[in-house]
């Protein structure tokens, strides 16, 4: 592949530098000179993202020139572009550009041909769902360079396909789901209830506060479409609603959010993980005869499950309406795995 070399120099736009502290954690600065020609260093706090905002809000622009590589479009990309996208998004995003700029780090753009974006896709054949991300990350980014006039080339990704992939078509039974929700801590069952009864995605789900609950309805806006939803709080989710208030009631430490742990803190994506490996693990150890199945649920298959359960019940345009799509054929095509209940020719 062209342009490879170490990227470790790459991670940070231009003045923009990070820096640990004994403890550990990391914080980040961006550097200027003063009219007397001193250097200047501004704090930008110890989150990635927010950091590279007021970076942005600095007028820190990365200007296009002639002979632009990949790199400098990737600065461009960390300042106007990476912190508008939704934090999960973000943190895929972090990952594949890796990836790309293993690759492509110092690539002219004039250089870069579709048959260097195939080979990209056939040197990581391996892992053919993070290349098929990857190749989308790269189209993304070279059309910002148009806008931004750092080329006029056509996009390189244009009439190349990416891998072929095994669509996921597990469906979630209510045995297999009952198994880890016996298995499950506390916390863990309100958080796999609340993402099936509302069918959000998880990271939705451990939004979701007290005060969200408006005139009888939970209020949503997802973070990776900022579509905005509101789920009437009766039936099971009512009830479990109550449930959680209960629980928190009894709890010293009070926070608004509808899932938390043990302590009454907010339940965080890493804890939501190791606890439901846990009790998926025990679940299949406990009940061998599903254990294959057991063992392939993911948390996420749980919006897959409550699309396919409204579906059955109340048609495939309400379980669209719950998961946010704006279209039937989204929901069809990534969410919708038993296929339709139909009645015999006789």
């Amino acid at each position: 592949m062209m342009g490879r070399k170490n990227t470790r120099n790459l991670n940070m736009p231009p003045h923009m530098h990070p820096r640990t502290q004994r403890s550990g954690k990391v914080y980040y600065y961006m550097y200027q000179k003063t009219e007397e020609g001193k250097r200047k260093e501004i704090a930008l706090g110890d989150d990635y993202i927010l950091a590279l905002k007021k970076y942005a809000e600095l007028n820190i622009v990365v200007a296009a020139s002639a002979g632009a590589t990949f790199s400098d479009v990737y600065k461009r990309y960390l300042v106007d572009a990476l912190p508008k996208l939704a934090a999960s998004s973000a943190r895929m995003w972090r990952s594949d550009i890796k990836h790309l700029l293993e690759s492509f780090a110092n690539a002219p753009l004039s250089q870069i041909k579709p048959l260097h974006v195939r080979q990209f896709l056939d040197d990581h054949a391996d892992k053919p769902t993070t290349a098929n991300r990857c190749k989308r990350v790269f189209s993304v980014m070279w059309n910002k360079a148009r806008g931004w006039g750092y080329t006029d080339l056509p996009n390189p990704c244009e009439g190349i396909q990416g891998h072929s992939l095994q669509r996921r078509t597990l469906y979630i039974s209510d045995a297999v789901y009952k198994a880890v929700w016996d298995a499950a801590s506390v916390p863990l069952r309100d958080a796999m209830d609340l993402a099936y009864l509302t069918g959000q995605r998880p990271a939705d789900a451990l939004k979701m506060t007290e005060h969200d609950i408006i005139e009888g309805h939970l209020i949503v806006t997802q973070e990776k479409t900022k579509q905005p939803l509101r789920i009437r709080i009766v039936g099971e989710l009512a009830r479990l609603v109550e449930r959680i208030q209960a629980r928190k009631a009894g709890d010293t430490i009070k926070t608004a959010a509808l899932l938390v742990n043990h302590h009454g803190k907010r339940l965080t994506a890493p804890a939501l993980r190791a606890q439901f490996d846990k009790a998926r693990d025990q679940a299949a150890e406990k009940q061998p005869q599903l254990a294959e199945d057991i063992k392939n649920f993911r948390f996420y298959d749980l919006r897959a499950k409550a699309a396919d359960d409204t579906a059955d019940g109340r048609g495939e345009e309400a379980a669209r309406d719950l998961l946010g799509h704006d279209s039937v054929k989204t929901t069809q095509k990534h969410y919708l795995r038993r296929g339709k209940i139909v009645t015999p020719t006789k």
